[in-house]
């Protein structure tokens, strides 16, 4: 199928022809990919990730471990990954998959890191810089600068680590490394995103004394994302107490060096499962795992209640939907990352729907809360925000123009509106690639040939 043209500076979103019939094919979790990096380059010894995500983020984090002194090579895949590992795949789709192989080196300084807007890098990588023998300089997209920072970077300060933000505590910012951070205990509020407990604990092992830290505030949004860090931890032999709540121990001690498959992003799936539920099609997701840390994980109970039949067998997760969307009254405050698109089937649902738990995500790439009410209500719908999140009214919608604010998961909800109101235009659809690459490929063929892999590749 060709791509649906681009329309005044935009991307016109194809309207479904009819019940989407499809088999898409994910790549990598971006979460576990940036996760994975930063451990395999602080290991003891070179590593091997298999499948990894190659989008704007992950290429962002390798780059700035490379700046640092890391050898991260291409590699052609092979077999292995564990049980895990998928069955099936062909010679040829192996011969196209690359894995990468991480070789850890002493960290050096002088450095600069671009961290674009990707909030896994800036905030996973100061902890990190702070080992490295001189100065590293962080500074991203300008958007990335009204990114929320001070939490771990007083963290930092507590732990020892000397850095210079200007008094700001958003980028620009540079870390002076000394060669070793002392460590010890540390106490932070972390209410506005989790990552800045993870960044403390994928680093902590490598401090002196390790790493204790203390959670004091409103409940930590997107919890299962410090679950993830925690496992990956001790995936890397890592030993992680999180026996008491809202405190987190890591031992000083080695990592270990890794061989991981990477699962397939969970949250990217997102907008595919949620065609079949909009258009009465099926959507399979090949190798969804059994049993996963990843929020997206969510989307399972969300589909059924806003009316699919959802199930999950050993060859993937299968949605299939009526045509007919139900409204829905969730807490989205461990999967916030879903809010897009759940409010994207919301605005075509045909009862209210409300969500909550989601204020941090004001502080995401863009304010999601405020960007999705306006985008929504541009197109006719009845969108109002509330303190933690909105309430979704039903009303017909018509076709316009729906602004992404270079927000991936904003351009994908405007994808997903597309598929049921004619002549939407999604504008900068291309902000997709920083977590999804080729999502117009993707989104293209499973419309109109069935199934797609992660390059867009498709086939009957």
């Amino acid at each position: 199928m060709t791509p649906p043209p681009h329309s005044e500076g935009g991307w016109l979103a194809p309207t479904a022809p009819g019940p989407v019939q499809a088999v898409v094919a994910l790549p990598g979790s971006k979460s576990l990919t940036n996760r994975f990096l930063v451990l395999a380059a602080l290991g003891s010894d070179w590593s091997r990730l298999r499948r990894p995500l190659r989008s704007r983020d992950t290429l962002l984090m390798a780059d700035g471990l490379r700046a640092l002194g890391v050898v991260i090579e291409d590699v052609p895949a092979e077999g292995g990954g564990g049980a895990t590992a998928p069955a099936r795949r062909s010679a040829s789709e192996a011969a196209s998959v690359l894995d990468w192989v991480v070789r850890p080196a002493p960290l050096q300084g002088p450095a600069r890191v671009d961290v674009g807007l990707a909030g896994t890098v800036m905030r996973f990588l100061p902890p990190v810089a702070a080992l490295a023998d001189g100065r590293v300089d962080f500074d991203g997209d300008p958007q990335a600068r009204t990114r929320p920072m001070r939490p771990v970077l007083d963290a930092l300060t507590a732990l020892g680590v000397r850095l210079d933000d200007g008094g700001r505590g958003t980028l620009p910012f540079s870390v002076d490394g000394q060669g070793r951070v002392p460590g010890g205990t540390v106490t932070l509020d972390a209410s506005s995103s989790s990552q800045f407990i993870s960044a403390l604990l994928l680093a902590g092992a490598r401090y002196d004394e390790g790493v204790v830290v203390h959670h004091d505030g409103k409940p930590v949004p997107s919890e299962p994302h410090i679950d993830m860090t925690v496992e990956a931890l001790r995936d890397a032999g890592v030993v992680v107490d999180d026996s008491e709540p809202n405190t987190w121990r890591v031992e000083p001690s080695e990592i270990s060096p890794l061989d991981v498959l990477i699962e397939p992003d969970l949250s990217n799936a997102g907008p595919f499962l949620a065609a079949a539920l909009i258009t009465g099609g099926r959507v399979r997701v090949p190798d969804w795992p059994q049993h996963t840390t990843q929020a997206g994980d969510a989307l399972r109970d969300i589909l059924d209640t806003m009316g699919a039949d959802v199930s999950l067998d050993r060859s993937g997760l299968t949605v299939v939907g009526t045509g007919e969307v139900g409204g829905i009254d969730v807490d989205l405050h461990d999967a916030s990352e879903l809010t897009p698109v759940v409010v994207a089937l919301a605005a075509l649902a045909h009862t209210p729907s409300w969500i909550r738990g989601v204020a941090h995500i004001r502080g995401h790439e863009t304010d999601r809360i405020s960007a999705l009410a306006t985008e929504v209500n541009r197109l006719g719908g009845a969108v109002t925000e509330t303190d933690d999140g909105f309430r979704i009214t039903p009303k017909p919608l018509h076709g316009g123009r729906f602004r992404s604010y270079q927000d991936h998961r904003m351009a994908t909800a405007g994808a997903v509106v597309g598929l049921a109101i004619p002549d939407v235009v999604v504008e900068d659809i291309g902000t997709t690639a920083k977590t999804l690459p080729d999502f117009v490929g993707l989104w293209s063929a499973m419309l109109g040939a069935g199934s797609a892999g992660p390059a867009g590749r498709s086939g009957r």
